[in-house]
């Protein structure tokens, strides 16, 4: 189908050549149009040259990468004739051919969530033409788009997952870079909080945006190191009745880990290409991030997952076992559920106004989310009344008990383990987290709930020993009793069954984003989409099982 064209979009129109045919080729401000052609011949002069359209293509720029000028020294060669006098017959000397090349490279999609990048080559008549055609094509880019990145400050943690964040970035994502003509300052770290001690110092004034390649504890150092450097240079300081300044850079992460969840949960995949796809298009998602606070001392920032108990005991054991990889963690899980330890504690939290939705509501968050548009919308503008102080007359509910974890979710938390994430219906900018408490229980059931986690079609929340809510704000205290009994002591888990507990386990330690903390008691609120973060959101899967929401963004991306 022939495009319409107005006279007034129409910025240049040539005929060139593509796949050794000729075609009409139109750019608009919106779209670069081929028509494929055929002369037909005339006796109305030389200058005129009337042809016939065969077929059109359209390809929109906004999803065009890069345009570049091919180097003519890579072309083909040509041969011309030359007489030798000498032996009396014509030779043939090879000549460099020389050739006006561009070439488009633009997206396609491969399936619901994987974007790859193809190229097209045109060759026109002479240097200026082609060299036209450039120019007007990367300034329409430039204009078009003022969100796209122009120059980007990489951080590559070596070791991080399998050790091929290197490689990952020189093979699959520095290429597309250099296509969309993005300078980038690339620092490998050598330690850890290399990058968050960089941040704290850099001249971040000539960057548009920060970009992590790693694993999500990677991801983790470079946001707090953003945020740190926000706050220090808004002069606030860092406690749980200040709220925290959002910094100006967005962040990207190319994955190179061991789990990857922050890019499963935002991009629905860990492929590194399709990240770094989103990055060029300066596709941003408003995320939530957790402050975490230790009886009135500021901790650190947290943007995916808290875990006390089951989870902070499997992370803490796992760091003997770094040799292992990212196997130590599996190896580590089966260990702690045999063990199956249990700790008393209470838990007080500030559940979520809104009624509308809820962590068993089966609202999938999905690209173009109505629940994360509308937080993003009613949440507070700078200048405003700190959020803490507004909470402070708000209703605290408190859980006490014997828990084997309790974990805070502020996004779902996808892996290849989990499809649909450890908290299936929680959203990555509604300024919430969702808080799950699992009390003492058999080792029969927490294998259920935990077997459930990994099918796309179980509530892993539909037992009697597990309580769910979406808080804004939560603390937990330990609660250390003394044991009576010389060796054992007999207790009653959730089900009512007496069981034996070891009277020297009192606290576990948190597992905050990967990273162990070894103050049981915490005070965490969630903010509000306080970073940007590059990525497209998980398109819809299709399935009529799951309930849409339509990307938890800022500015909807594609």
């Amino acid at each position: 189908m022939a495009a319409v064209l107005h006279a007034d979009n129409v910025i240049l129109q040539s005929t060139l050549e593509i796949n050794h045919k000729p075609h009409l080729v139109t750019l608009t401000h919106s779209q670069l149009i081929t028509e494929g052609v055929s002369q037909v011949s005339t006796s109305h002069g030389r200058n005129y040259e009337p042809f016939i359209r065969e077929s059109s293509d359209v390809l929109e720029l906004t999803e065009v990468l890069g345009v570049r000028l091919e180097n003519n020294s890579s072309c083909a060669t040509e041969g011309a004739r030359v007489k030798d006098p000498s032996k009396g017959y014509m030779v043939m000397e090879m000549m460099p051919l020389q050739m006006n090349i561009f070439t488009i490279y633009y997206l396609t999609k491969v399936n619901k969530h994987r974007w790859r990048y193809k190229d097209i080559s045109i060759i026109c008549k002479d240097q200026s033409t082609c060299q036209l055609w450039v120019d007007s094509i990367r300034r329409i880019l430039a204009n078009m788009d003022q969100e796209r990145p122009k120059r980007l400050l990489v951080f590559i943690n070596p070791i991080g997952g399998k050790k091929r964040a290197n490689k990952i970035y020189s093979e699959k994502v520095a290429p597309i870079f250099d296509i969309a003509g993005i300078y980038t300052e690339v620092i490998v770290t050598k330690r850890q909080y290399h990058a968050r001690d960089v941040l704290l110092d850099h001249d971040l004034s000539k960057f548009d945006g920060v970009i992590s390649v790693g694993g999500d504890g990677t991801f983790s150092e470079i946001l707090n190191g953003l945020l740190d450097r926000s706050m220090r240079d808004a002069g606030i300081a860092q406690t749980p009745l200040s709220d925290p300044v959002s910094p100006r850079l967005p962040v990207g992460i190319i994955p190179a880990g061991s789990t990857d969840s922050i890019v499963y949960t935002t991009e629905g995949i860990n492929d590194p290409v399709t990240c770094a796809v989103n990055i060029v298009l300066g596709n941003t998602l408003g995320l939530d991030v957790s402050a975490v606070h230790q009886r009135g001392e500021f901790l650190k920032y947290s943007v995916s997952f808290l875990g006390y108990g089951y989870y902070g005991d499997l992370v803490a054991d796992s760091e003997r076992l770094r040799w292992m990889g990212p196997k130590r963690y599996n190896w580590c899980g089966f260990k702690k559920f045999l063990s199956k330890n249990s700790y008393e504690g209470e838990v007080s939290f500030i559940a979520s106004t809104d009624p509308s939705h809820h962590p068993r509501d089966g609202v999938r968050c999905l690209k173009g989310c109505r629940v994360c548009k509308k937080a993003g919308e009613s949440k507070s503008k700078p200048g405003e009344k700190s959020t803490m102080l507004k909470t402070k007359n708000e209703n605290w509910q408190k859980v006490c008990g014997r828990f084997i974890c309790i974990n805070s979710h502020t996004m779902s938390c996808r892996c290849a383990l989990s499809p649909e994430g450890a908290s299936p219906s929680s959203h990555i900018g509604d300024g919430c987290a969702d808080l799950i408490l699992i009390s003492n229980c058999s080792r029969v059931n927490y294998f259920r709930h935990l077997y459930r986690s990994a099918d796309r079609t179980s509530d892993q929340f539909d037992f009697n020993f597990i309580q769910v809510f979406r808080v804004k704000e939560f603390k937990f205290e330990p609660i250390s009793k003394e044991d009576t009994a010389d060796d054992k002591t007999m207790t009653r888990n959730k089900e009512g069954r007496s069981q034996l507990r070891s009277p020297t386990i009192k606290n576990s330690v948190w597992n905050c984003d990967g990273e162990i903390l070894d103050h049981p008691s915490l005070h965490v609120k969630v903010h509000c989409q306080l970073i940007k973060l590059f990525g497209g959101g998980i398109e819809d899967s299709g399935k009529e099982d799951v309930i849409q929401c339509p990307p938890c963004c800022s500015r909807s991306g594609r």
